[in-house]
């Protein structure tokens, strides 16, 4: 059975990009019975860039909220918040081991928060 997975980082309100670009979709994909779905909220992301941590506490809720006020269906959908997963911290790091700094400098995302001091 095909998966979809698929996070947001919570780092403030969603916007209407949010929405039409991720969270439609995905919220879509729930009435797909032959996929098996996972939607995450990607606070790990969230810790490399500077933040009040009662800030980050209430993104944090404000995310799960969201997601809950859109309709996400627990008997459709796994969702959980990826700090919770250990496997993500572990992969991480060995991903950190085995890629040299010189594709990080190519990668958009990284030049994107690099260039701005995150």
């Amino acid at each position: 059975m095909p998966r979809i997975l698929s996070g947001m980082t919570p780092t403030g309100d969603p916007h209407i990009g949010n929405y039409f670009g991720m969270m439609k979709p995905m919220l879509d994909s729930q009435d797909i019975s032959e996929v098996d779905l996972y939607f995450f909220m990607s606070d790990q992301h969230t810790f490399t860039s500077k933040k009040d941590p009662e800030e980050f506490r209430r993104n944090s809720f404000n995310c799960a909220v969201d997601w809950i006020a859109l309709g996400i269906d627990p008997d459709k959908a796994v969702f959980f918040r990826q700090s919770d997963v250990r496997a993500h911290t572990e992969l991480a790091w060995y991903l950190s081991c085995l890629c040299p700094m010189g594709l990080l400098e190519r990668a958009h995302a990284f030049k994107d928060k690099t260039s701005k001091g995150v």
